[in-house]
């Protein structure tokens, strides 16, 4: 039976996802930016944590966990442990872990933080990127560098296409306004503006996202795309130049 997933808007535009358990009743929490919105969640579904994973230090995605852990099992990066909340469990990429009995893939992730991880449960397509990969953008380079972020992306491209991304965030109108200055023919994207542009007219959120999307539309995975390399004046370099070229783009955007 496959995991429900939900998710929850919290703070001014972050994302918190619960993934039900129906086969066990159980449920778990990626990351914790405020405790009451998704208290109400699983009061309004029944719903009671058993687990909660932390995928980087931040405090919009960690300071509602001391009031929503209540017995549930806390699991994040070992290499963070020094700055995350008290963990139950530490975890390194490789490890084995298993999460509402499947087995998660603990993905290394740095550039946006140094210790910052995603978590792949495979078996139901979903990877938890927070402010790694991002519907149509990835994360400021507050700690890595644009090597370490590049490899971390192609990690995650790498996954199946029909993978969820579920990214941190509701940034993905500003990222398409400004994915369009990167790639203005890709006629992929300018489709996907369109919808994101309805989405959010709607109120409906833009994430998650489907990897194979984000592999045709975000700038970010496609700095080694001669396409895109094109449409930049940077045909032939090293992907890893490009990607920090597009980054620095984006942060003065």
């Amino acid at each position: 039976m496959p995991l429900e997933l939900l998710t929850v808007a919290c703070l001014s535009d972050n994302y918190a996802f619960l993934l039900h358990d129906p086969a066990s009743g159980r449920t778990a929490l990626v990351d914790a930016p405020e405790a009451a919105p998704i208290r109400a969640a699983l009061d309004a579904h029944g719903w009671s944590l058993s687990d909660i994973l932390i995928t980087h230090h931040h405090d919009d995605h960690v300071a509602g966990l001391a009031d929503l852990r209540d017995g549930a099992r806390v699991i994040g990066a070992a290499a963070d442990a020094h700055r995350l909340p008290p963990l139950d469990l530490a975890v390194a990429p490789g490890d084995p872990l298993e999460v509402l009995d499947r087995a998660v893939e603990v993905i290394d992730v740095p550039g946006h933080t140094i210790g910052h991880v995603a978590f792949h449960f495979g078996q139901d397509h979903m990877a938890f990127t927070a402010d790694s990969l991002m519907a149509l953008g990835c994360g400021r380079l507050f700690e890595g560098t644009p090597e370490q972020m590049w490899d971390s992306l192609r990690r995650l491209r790498d996954l199946p296409g029909q993978t969820l991304i579920c990214s941190g965030h509701e940034y993905t109108e500003t990222n398409a306004r400004f994915a369009r200055t990167i790639e203005p023919d890709n006629a992929a994207l300018q489709a996907r503006a369109a919808e994101i542009a309805k989405a959010r007219a709607e109120g409906r959120p833009t994430v998650p996202s489907r990897l194979s999307d984000e592999r045709a539309t975000n700038p970010f995975l496609r700095a080694d795309a001669p396409e895109l390399q094109r449409a930049l004046g940077f045909e032939g370099e090293d992907a890893a130049k490009v990607f920090a070229e597009i980054r620095g783009r984006k942060d003065r955007f």
